[in-house]
């Protein structure tokens, strides 16, 4: 099958059965995207499917045959980050890093959310743009958890690089 990840056609012989996350870590040695629980339930295999956060452990790859898949190593490498992961680094939203390639992931496709006025449930006025509050950050960054509880400085990221943008 022919996929299209961090905009490249990557080839791989797989069996249908096989989940995306398996795929870009065991075929294509993109290791960036973290094995944790293997049941969506702590995120750190969000990878971005045609800009939407996408639990990579919970797909099968064969479903994104012609889909934009970007992985972190898509966003930026060290000589020349994403915003969102040089934010990451200033404000030390890491400790042990284990969770943080998902945090990236999630935390640039959730402002591109905000911006384009999906609510969340956190969201107060339906019918107004969602504001970027602390509140909206941590329910839209609930699938991503983080062990080591940096927390704070995740929303610190998120927070000065949707400031720049705005």
């Amino acid at each position: 099958m022919s996929l299209r990840i961090n905009g490249q056609a990557r080839a791989a012989e797989i069996d249908t059965r096989t989940t995306l996350l398996d795929t870009l870590r065991e075929h294509l040695k993109l290791t960036g995207s973290k094995k944790g629980c293997d049941h969506g339930q702590c995120g750190a295999c969000t990878v971005m499917v045609n800009g939407r956060r996408v639990y990579s452990c919970l797909t099968l790859a064969i479903m994104h045959e012609g889909d934009e898949i970007t992985t972190i190593e898509g966003l930026g490498q060290p000589e020349n980050l994403h915003p969102m992961q040089a934010a990451f680094v200033k404000h030390d939203g890491y400790q042990c890093g284990y969770c943080t390639p998902g945090q990236i992931c999630s935390s640039v496709a959730m402002l591109e959310e905000i911006k384009a006025g999906v609510p969340s449930h956190a969201t107060s006025d339906l019918t107004a743009a969602p504001r970027l509050t602390a509140d909206e950050i941590r329910e839209r960054m609930s699938g991503n958890i983080c062990r080591c509880g940096a927390y704070s400085n995740i929303v610190d990221a998120i927070t000065e690089v949707a400031e720049k943008q705005a």
